[in-house]
């Protein structure tokens, strides 16, 4: 059964991965924990836009900070959305590609 909250919930993780930046650095946790620093370098932003990122991924319940002496390590929230990462990736390449891609911005997504 279906209920509000289920919905809330994945429109919030629809939400986090709507952002090519906050998708990256999921997937970046996905494989492993990791330092802000870090973080940035990997996916090329400045720290203060990933520091803004993991604040919504913080808010949407995705991602938690765990303090390490004076560092703070980021990693997800909960070790099975590594899993369903790779699951949904594993779905959406599946997909035809050609529908999201519309060039006229009429497309899906």
């Amino acid at each position: 059964m279906q209920t509000v909250t289920h919905s809330s919930v994945l429109a919030q993780f629809g939400y986090a991965l709507s952002d090519p930046t906050r998708a990256r650095i999921l997937l970046a946790l996905r494989d492993a924990a990791a330092y802000p620093s870090d973080l940035a370098e990997l996916i090329g932003v400045s720290r203060q836009s990933l520091s803004n990122h993991l604040a919504c991924l913080r808010g949407c319940g995705l991602v938690v900070a765990v303090p390490e002496g004076r560092r703070m390590r980021y990693e997800l929230a909960d070790p099975r959305l590594g899993d369903a990462l790779s699951n949904l990736l594993g779905v959406v390449l599946a997909a035809d590609p050609a529908h999201c891609a519309d060039s006229a911005g009429t497309g899906c997504c």
